[in-house]
C-alpha cells in the first residue's frame, strides 16, 4: 500500500489481505509479539493487578462520532503511558504472521493493513513490541491503562482519532480469542496489542496484553 495513502477504495481492498489469512494469523496468537527479550529485571505491568473490575463490558454507542474514511496512519499517542511514537504499516510475513514493526527501534508501533484504519467503521488493530534486547520499548507500559484512558491516532488525512479504552486484558496465546478480539462491534473501535503473561527464555511470554477501547472524538 502507498505511503501517502492515495490508493482509492477498491484498490485498498484488493491489497488488504483475507479475512482467512488474517483470522488464521489473530487465532493463533499474533505472532508479532510472540517474541519479548526478557531483558528487563521488572517485568511489565499487567493487566490483572492494573485494571479496574468490570473493564471487559464495552461502552454505550450513545455519542460515538460518525465513522471515517480510510486513511493511512502516522503516529499514536497514549498519555496515561507516555506513549508518543511513529506508526508503520504491517502485513502478514511469508509463514502468514502479522508481521511486527523492526525490533530495534524501541518506540515504533505498527498498523496492521489487512484490517481498518483507526477510525473506519469496525476493529483496527496496533502492535508493538513489549521490550527488546536492551529494555523496554514502546508498549511495555500498555498493561497499566485503565478505562477511560485515551489512546489517540493521528491520520494521514489530518485527522486524530480519539479512543477511549474500556477493557485490558492479557491472554494465553494458546487459547487467543480472535473472535471477541477483533470481531466488528458495529463502531469504530481499536485494539492495541503487545506481549505479556508470563515470560521463559525458552519460550518467550507465554501471552498477549489487549487494551480494548472505542473512538469517543475526531479532531
Amino acid at each position: 500500500m502507498s505511503a501517502s495513502g492515495s490508493a482509492g477504495t477498491e484498490d485498498r481492498q484488493k491489497k488488504r489481505a483475507p479475512w482467512g489469512m488474517m483470522a488464521i494469523a489473530l487465532l493463533t496468537g499474533l505472532a508479532l509479539v510472540r517474541n519479548g527479550s526478557g531483558h528487563v529485571d521488572v517485568g511489565p505491568p499487567q493487566p490483572a493487578s492494573a485494571a479496574a473490575a468490570g473493564t471487559t463490558g464495552a461502552l454505550s454507542h450513545a455519542g460515538t462520532p460518525a465513522a471515517l474514511q480510510y486513511s493511512v496512519v502516522s503516529r499514536v499517542r497514549i498519555p496515561a503511558i507516555q506513549v508518543d511514537a511513529p506508526v508503520v504499516p504491517v502485513g502478514l510475513d511469508a509463514s502468514g504472521w502479522v508481521s511486527a514493526p523492526p525490533p530495534e527501534d524501541t518506540n515504533l508501533a505498527g498498523w496492521f493493513t489487512g484490517g481498518v484504519s483507526p477510525g473506519e467503521k469496525g476493529t483496527a488493530v496496533i502492535v508493538g513490541h513489549v521490550d527488546n534486547d536492551v529494555g523496554p520499548a514502546v508498549f511495555y507500559g500498555l498493561g497499566a491503562l485503565k478505562q477511560r484512558d485515551r489512546v489517540e491516532v493521528r491520520r494521514l488525512d489530518g485527522k486524530t482519532a480519539v479512543f477511549e479504552v474500556y477493557g485490558n486484558e492479557v491472554f494465553d496465546k494458546k487459547n487467543f480469542p480472535g473472535g471477541r478480539v477483533y470481531g466488528n462491534k458495529g463502531a469504530p473501535e481499536l485494539r492495541v496489542i503487545t506481549c505479556g503473561g508470563g515470560f521463559s527464555e525458552e519460550h518467550g511470554y507465554a501471552g498477549n496484553v489487549v487494551v480494548f477501547a472505542r473512538m469517543v472524538e475526531v479532531r
